[in-house]
């Protein structure tokens, strides 16, 4: 290397190093922002959450005060109708001894006359209704609803306590992705992928240096593999993301044919056709959906069906792990969003990619020279689609 070249080189690392160090600065007045307004955020959260139980307590003391003034007015109603029954019945019962008397007088009585005539004033008279007393005048039933009520109001907080402890785990203070604009951007995390070749499934055939990837309507002779997809059409890549990380792949669809490109947790099944094993049919994987006139998200196997009409032939993926950003851009002369996800990566990532009939994707090998676009237009992938069913 001679000394123009070395001090080139010196120059560029210079500038490089002054760069870093301009935007680590930026990175670091982000960090106190965000760590102050993650603090602002708790006070209001611990604050708000105080005022609601504060309110939570003063209805339940409401609801206590109902219940037993309930009971109070209850109590009352019923020990008044007691006793008037009870006056009634004392009532009634001199009455009774009074005649009682008459008549032992009357039965000592020599007089006969007088006997008979006065006989019948004495006869049993007045009330004769009969009185209904519970053996046990009690409220068993109310405590026993006021007991269900408890018990269902404490197992209600303990699945909300639970449900809100997880919700709260996931609260983290991260930095906010800086958004880039140009292809040149983001090939600074470019990365070249290459297959797994243990995971390929039974029903993909290779080109080209196991860049190449399409869909096979005969079975192949892939030896058996713990990490083999045996059932979904997928396959992924050996890399590991756990940092920035960029990549692009090439695709091609016949009618509504499509392929998925996403980003899973290696951790996926293999085994199997349940959704555990699809990616983006699970909560391991995020995916894009795309084929020549329709495109969707796909996660925890749910779609989100998205307002795009022209996907490129090229998709850019980028992601950000630790700000739990994936992104998918349609590239051509400018990168175009698609659809943008932010989450909480708990593992690393790596490419998979999934496949219908008639369907081709091709692992870029040109993210180098950020002026390269071309990777294989898609005449050559339509092409490639029908080699292989010559081949077939």
């Amino acid at each position: 290397m001679s000394g123009a070249e070395k001090q080139r080189h010196f120059e560029e690392t210079q500038r490089n190093i002054q760069k870093t160090i301009q935007q680590r600065k930026i990175d670091l007045k982000r960090m106190r922002e965000v760590v102050e307004s993650h603090k602002r955020s708790a006070q209001t959260a611990v604050e708000d959450s105080e005022r609601i139980f504060t309110e939570l307590i003063r209805s339940i003391e409401k609801r206590r005060s109902e219940v037993k003034q309930l009971i109070r007015d209850q109590e009352r109603a019923a020990v008044k109708q007691a006793e008037q029954r009870l006056a009634r019945l004392e009532l009634e019962l001199d009455d009774l001894r009074w005649k009682e008397t008459e008549l032992k007088q009357l039965s000592n009585t020599d007089d006969h006359i007088n006997f008979l005539q006065t006989c019948p004033s004495v006869s049993l008279s007045g009330s004769t209704d009969s009185f209904t007393v519970s053996s046990r005048p009690n409220f068993d039933e109310v405590v026993k609803s006021v007991s269900q009520l408890r018990d269902k109001l404490q197992q209600f907080c303990t699945d909300e306590i639970e449900r809100l402890s997880k919700t709260v785990k996931t609260v983290q203070v991260t930095v906010p992705s800086h958004q880039f604009t140009t292809r040149k951007e983001f090939l600074q995390y470019s990365r070249l992928l290459t297959l797994d070749l243990n995971s390929v499934n039974y029903f993909l055939r290779l080109f080209e240096d196991n860049t190449v990837i399409t869909y096979s309507d005969k079975r192949l002779p892939y030896p058996d593999h713990p990490d083999r997809f045996d059932s979904w059409t997928m396959a992924l890549c050996r890399e590991s993301v756990t940092g920035r990380c960029y990549w692009e792949v090439e695709w091609a669809g016949d009618g509504g044919s499509g392929v998925d490109i996403g980003v899973t947790y290696k951790s996926i099944s293999r085994k199997g056709d349940g959704p555990e094993s699809a990616v983006g049919r699970n909560n391991q994987s995020w995916c894009l959906f795309c084929s020549p006139d329709y495109c969707s998200f796909w996660h925890n196997n749910i779609e989100t069906v998205l307002p795009v009409v022209n996907v490129s032939s090229t998709v850019g993926v980028y992601v950000d792990h630790s700000a739990g950003i994936v992104s998918f851009y349609s590239v051509s002369d400018t990168m175009s969003l698609i659809h943008r996800v932010q989450t909480t990566f708990t593992q690393p990532l790596c490419a998979v990619f999934g496949f219908d009939r008639q369907t081709a994707v091709k692992l870029s090998r040109r993210l180098n020279n950020p002026d390269v676009l071309n990777i294989l237009n898609p005449e050559i992938l339509q092409a490639l689609l029908l080699r292989r069913m010559m081949m077939l």
